[in-house]
Parts: structure tokens; C-alpha cells; sequence
């Protein structure tokens, strides 16, 4: 049915990539399956995750590492997503206006998502849409996450190596523990590392890194914090430099490449099942049941338990 479309989109055909992306947002499960048939792929791509707070400067980063990897002649693909309005369910799509370099170029594809309301910070379908560089044989995959701090960990699932941006002003040592979010990084870069109050924390996350550190018997791949000014062009070079050296590290530790793959895989499958099940759940019939509750006076109703025990039941 799409054997045209997915022949393209092997070609590198923008127009095709574009095109499969919006049918994968829109939940068109024939072409959703027609990809996952065309895997496993050979070619190794290297997915990258770039999380932290608002501000940070990940889209500076993400920026800088594009410039790089085109200078290493590789295929860059960017998906870039931006908050969605709980409401209206838009979004503001605004990262894109940084990259207008990049434009006219063949082997860099940039995308802004809105995240509908995904609570881990990705777009519901980024997994999917990730496969479709895959198959067009691009050579990075950059994820840049919704810059909301402490939900963002669903981007571990989706990427090889994931980036902590922080800034000097980004916490003390207690709200960054809270965070959870340390320790889903392999990558820490404090930004705007020429203000004051850099090497404070550097040396408060040296200290976290290393409580962390002693409960991980198996910790074989040493945490590094680079210290970067984006808008100067500063310790980017040593930021890539750890991240081939990460990738690298992976492809040598078969046990730990094997748990992430296996992870993405049972999560796709956790997913598909749920989105599955829970459209054959709201039949008519269950629909209707659910209305009927909702007509009664908020006091006469059953509770939310009840209801979905009464639901299961009939």
C-alpha cells in the first residue's frame, strides 16, 4: 500500500519523509506497520536525547551539534518538540525559527512536534517517527524534549545517549536530587558556564554524581560534566567528543546496548496494546453506560472505581 512512499523515503525524498511523519501523527496504523516491517536496519544511528529546564539552552546546543556532524559529512535528523497547550492542544512549534540554516540542506531534516499532552515530554508518536530517519539511513537522531524539568525522563526510553542541560542558576543539591532526572543523563553540560556560580555546580554535581555512583555496582561508563557557552561556541567540541565516546561505549557493552533496544522494543509494544485495548473497551455499549452516569447528580454517581469495576464487569 505505501511500498512507493517508503521507497523514497530510502531516497532521502523530503517531500516523503514529510509526508509519512504527518500520516504517523495522525495515527495511521497501515503505514505504522509497513515501517516496523522494515526492521531491524544495519546501520547503526545514533539517537540523542537533549533534556533540561527552560532556558538552559538546548536549542543553542542542538544548534551547534548539527554544524558539527554536517562538518563530519553525516546525516542529521532533529525532532524538536515543543509544549502543547492543554486546552486548545496547539503548540507553539518555535524552535525551528533557530535552525533556518539549515534549510536548504538535503541531509538535514528539522521537525517541531507538539508533545499533546505526553507527560514524559515526547510526542506520542516520536518513537514511530524516529524509525522513518532510520529507514531514509541518516546517520544522528537529535530529540529535544519540552523544557519542563522534572517529568522529562520518557526520552531515556526513546535514545542512546541523553543530555542534561543545566545552567549555574539550576538548583541546589537537595532540588536536583528531587528531580530524578540526574539520573536518567549520561551526559551533564552546564551552559552558560562564564556566570557566576558555574564551578558551584560543577562541584555539587560531582558530589550528587558520586552518591549516585556508590549505590551502581555495575557503573562501567564514567558520567562527564562538560561546561559550555553555546552562544560563544565553547565546549561543544568536547560535548561531541564524549558522545561518540558514549555510542562507542555502548556498541562494546552488548548487555547495555541489548537493554535498551529490548526496552524501546517492550515499550512500543506496552503502547500499541494499550491504545489498542482501550479502543475496543469504549464500545456503544460502555459508552453508554459512562453518559447514563454522567446525566446523575454529582452525589447519586457511582465512584470512579465502582464505575470502571461495573464497566469491566458488563
Amino acid at each position: 500500500m505505501f511500498d512507493k512512499l517508503l521507497s523514497e523515503i530510502k531516497k532521502n525524498n523530503y517531500k516523503s519523509i514529510s509526508k509519512a511523519i504527518s500520516l504517523v501523527e495522525n495515527n495511521n496504523t497501515d503505514l505504522i506497520n509497513e515501517i516496523s516491517s522494515c526492521f531491524p536496519i544495519s546501520k547503526k544511528v545514533h539517537r540523542i536525547g537533549i533534556t533540561g529546564p527552560p532556558g538552559a539552552g538546548k536549542s543553542s546546543i542542538t544548534n551547534l551539534l548539527i554544524k558539527k556532524y554536517r562538518k563530519d559529512n553525516l546525516k542529521v535528523a532533529v525532532l524538536l518538540v515543543d509544549p502543547s497547550s492543554p486546552f486548545t492542544k496547539g503548540a507553539v512549534l518555535g524552535d525551528r525559527i533557530r535552525m533556518l540554516d539549515y534549510y536548504n540542506d538535503d541531509n538535514v531534516f528539522i521537525r517541531s512536534f507538539g508533545s499533546r499532552g505526553s507527560s514524559g515530554g515526547l510526542s506520542e508518536n516520536i518513537n514511530e517517527i524516529a524509525d522513518i530517519f532510520s529507514l531514509a539511513c541518516y546517520d544522528i537522531i537529535i530529540f529535544e524534549t519540552v523544557g519542563v524539568g522534572q517529568i522529562e525522563i520518557d526520552v531515556v526510553e526513546q535514545v542512546d545517549s541523553v543530555i542534561l542541560v543545566l545552567v549555574p542558576e539550576s538548583g541546589d543539591d537537595i532540588q536536583m536530587l528531587k528531580a530524578g532526572i540526574i539520573e536518567i543523563a549520561d551526559i551533564f553540560v552546564i551552559n552558560k558556564s562564564d556566570r557566576s556560580d558555574a564551578d558551584k555546580l560543577l562541584v555539587s554535581l560531582k558530589k550528587i554524581l558520586s552518591l549516585v555512583n556508590l549505590d551502581n555496582n555495575d557503573l562501567v561508563w564514567n558520567y562527564p560534566i562538560i561546561k559550555t557557552v553555546a552562544i560563544k561556541d565553547f565546549g561543544v567540541d568536547d560535548l561531541m567528543k564524549e558522545l561518540n565516546n558514549h555510542f562507542i561505549f555502548l556498541n562494546n557493552q552488548n548487555n547495555i546496548i541489548n537493554n535498551k533496544i529490548n526496552n524501546r522494543y517492550s515499550n512500543q509494544i506496552n503502547k500499541i496494546l494499550n491504545k489498542k485495548l482501550i479502543h475496543l473497551f469504549w464500545n456503544d455499549k460502555n459508552k453508554e453506560i459512562l453518559n447514563n452516569e454522567l446525566k446523575k447528580n454529582i452525589k447519586d454517581r457511582l465512584s470512579p472505581y465502582r464505575l470502571v469495576q461495573k464497566l469491566l464487569n458488563d
